[in-house]
């Protein structure tokens, strides 16, 4: 069940943001928290991009200085008419997470920021495999969510920012060893790096 304060960040974008740009600082802000997934990887300006539940552009922005061919994806149409706006040098398709409408082995990189934790368990484990499906051989899935803190003094923050905002899918992800799920579809190297006291999960899956 949403929370109120969930309620009006999503229909106010400088409510949604602020709290974005609060919650990056404990990795070193905004631009920080956006990239910190994408280090490192062998993108190109023709490498296939997918920013899967794209929001309203947040990642996108960052994606399009690395690719000429990123489409965002996002199954509400307000978010799309946002991101196009935010982003125009993408394109996007309104779509579900757990059925993209892309081929087999179609895409190098597919990233998702802080959007798996509003999954249902049954959900996100079709979003993995739709995932793995769209990715060429050699492709690589890039995750930033939410962990379980490994840092005490970092779950009251926690906690606080999940009654205020999120749903109890949050709480569900932090039981979630996304690593041993990724492996399970078939991902043949998972590489994760924990920020911010270990709330921060950072991801890089390879198929």
């Amino acid at each position: 069940m949403a929370t109120i304060l969930r309620d009006l960040s999503y229909r106010h974008q400088w409510l949604y943001d602020s709290i974005s740009r609060t919650a990056a600082l404990t990795v070193g802000g905004e631009e920080r928290f956006r990239t910190l997934p994408m280090a490192d990887l062998p993108i190109s300006p023709k490498s296939r991009v997918l920013d899967l539940c794209c929001g309203w552009g947040q990642s996108t922005k960052y994606l399009v200085q690395q690719s000429q061919e990123v489409i965002g994806l996002d199954a509400s149409p307000r978010s799309i008419d946002r991101a196009k706006a935010n982003v125009p040098e993408a394109e996007y398709v309104q779509a579900f997470a757990q059925d993209i409408p892309f081929d087999d082995n179609s895409f190098d990189v597919v990233h998702t920021s802080a959007a798996l934790h509003e999954m249902e368990p049954e959900t996100l484990n079709r979003i993995v495999w739709e995932v793995f499906r769209i990715l060429k051989p050699g492709g690589v899935f890039t995750i930033a969510d939410f962990h379980k803190p490994t840092n005490l003094l970092f779950w009251p923050g926690l906690a606080a920012f999940f009654w205020l905002f999120e749903t109890e899918t949050a709480w569900k992800l932090l039981k979630i060893d996304l690593p041993g799920l990724l492996s399970a579809v078939g991902f043949q190297r998972c590489d994760r790096q924990l920020y911010a006291g270990g709330s921060l999960q950072i991801i890089q899956a390879w198929k």
